[in-house]
């Protein structure tokens, strides 16, 4: 127990940062991307293929109106899928080779925790699905969306943007509690020996003693997943590898680093 307890003290501890450090994380997670680009481009490529596939899946399926909340699965689950994008920058701060196999079997030092997380983050997007489907039925009733009037419906009907703005809302309350309880926490569960609980607390302290330098993190991404988004999920390819790997910045700015142990002198 008092192990457990030196460690939240020591993984508690984060920085005071600038408003504008969030550009900072962008511009190195651009300098890892361009360092590595065919394996942080690959690991674009390969979610924007789930992405495309799920999307050409609700399409034959003709639930195509499921569009948007998966839409708002990506970010979601995007902090967990990005685990290997946090791998690639840390090696490559490192000066560790770094190969696509590298950044899909790496270890961890809090494995089980960070599993925990994952499964956390599941169901926190299983209950987005729960109510983006309530939502749907509250304001359109069974009627299903077709390719061609997704948009007219949303936007020029009472009812379509009834669902828009209660839907955005809805999804802004569930992406800002995940932004807060992940905007540290999986890289910290990555790289120290931390249950979910600690690193969880010190995401949101991190996102507390921030609020103006979070927030705009916060917009940079919703607004650079939207711009993937209206690109049909292509933009991906480029924006998810960028955020992950500023992602890790963003850690190694905002979590102090535990202090070193220096070797007793002899003599």
């Amino acid at each position: 127990m008092a192990t457990a307890s030196a460690l939240a003290v020591e993984v508690h501890r984060v920085n005071k940062v600038p408003f504008d450090a969030a550009w900072k994380w962008l511009a190195a997670g651009s300098r890892d991307m361009w360092r590595a680009p065919s394996v942080s481009l690959a690991y674009g490529a390969m979610f924007t293929l789930v992405s495309l596939a799920l999307m050409a899946g609700l399409y034959f399926a003709g639930a195509l109106s499921l569009v948007l909340p998966l839409a708002g699965g990506v970010l979601l689950l995007g902090p967990m899928i990005a685990v290997g994008l946090y791998e690639t920058s840390r090696r490559l701060e490192e000066g560790e080779p770094v190969t696509l196999s590298d950044m899909i079997s790496f270890s961890t030092r809090s494995l089980g925790q960070l599993a925990f997380m994952g499964v956390f983050l599941l169901i926190i997007y299983f209950v987005w699905l729960e109510i983006a489907f309530l939502l749907f039925m509250m304001f359109l009733g069974p009627q299903s969306l077709q390719l061609e009037n997704i948009v007219p419906t949303l936007l020029f009907t009472p009812s379509g943007l009834g669902l828009l703005v209660v839907g955005t809302a809805a999804g802004a309350v569930l992406a800002l509690l995940v932004f807060s309880i992940t905007a540290v926490s999986i890289p910290l569960l990555m790289r120290r020996k931390v249950d979910i609980v600690t690193a969880t607390l010190t995401s949101i302290q991190a996102v507390s003693l921030n609020p103006a330098a979070m927030m705009l993190w916060a917009v940079l991404i919703a607004g650079m997943m939207a711009f993937a988004f209206a690109t049909l999920f292509l933009g991906l390819i480029v924006v998810f590898p960028l955020i992950g790997h500023a992602t890790w910045h963003a850690y190694r700015n905002l979590v102090v680093p535990l202090p070193t142990k220096s070797k007793p002198k002899k003599g």
